[in-house]
């Protein structure tokens, strides 16, 4: 290569160069913000589907868990129930025997036993009777209809009398005991 060949070829620009490509640079950042742009609008558009999709979903998990407790709540009470028929049907053939009886004993041992299946039908489902008498007024545990002196000092703020038995059903409380209490 000659002097004057070389001394051309610095005076020649490059246009393969960067610097030497004006006014194509702001086209191309051009395309890369709107090809930017459309992938953010389609991944708005994909997470907006799922948003939508999971909203759904869960209102039909309420929906569906809303109703199973529905039908939970009024099917809880069957066993409890079809237990209790039999104690139903010897009430029926003991009040047939009323109507008939003439001997009280045998109707007093007839209600007796009747009413010793029905106890034992009900703590066999988990219903045990509260011990008040004697033992230290709780409100939480006892309604206090009265109060009466106490006829003893060590009876004062204590349950004297039960009006009406408070029962637990599986160690939670499910009528309050009312009673007299001590002053």
């Amino acid at each position: 290569m000659t002097e004057k060949e070389k001394d051309t070829q610095e005076n020649v620009p490059d246009i393969n160069a960067d610097e030497n490509m004006s006014g194509t640079s702001h086209l191309n950042d051009a395309l890369t913000d709107e090809s930017a742009l459309e992938k953010a609008e389609q991944l708005a558009g994909e997470m907006r589907d799922k948003y939508l999709r999971l909203v759904a979903e869960f209102d039909n998990f309420k929906k569906r868990t809303a109703k199973e407790r529905l039908e939970l709540i009024q099917t809880a009470n069957k066993e409890v129930i079809i237990s209790m028929l039999d104690v139903l049907d010897d009430m029926e053939r003991a009040n047939k025997q009323l109507e008939s009886a003439t001997d009280v004993n045998a109707v007093k041992e007839g209600v007796q036993l009747v009413f010793n299946k029905l106890k034992n039908t009900l703590t066999s489902k988990g219903l045990k009777p509260m011990e008040t008498v004697h033992t230290e007024f709780d409100a939480d545990l006892h309604e206090a209809i009265t109060e009466i002196p106490a006829p003893a000092a060590d009876l004062q703020g204590k349950v004297i009398d039960e009006l009406q038995k408070g029962y637990y059903l599986n160690d939670k409380l499910i009528r309050y005991a009312k009673v007299v209490v001590g002053k």
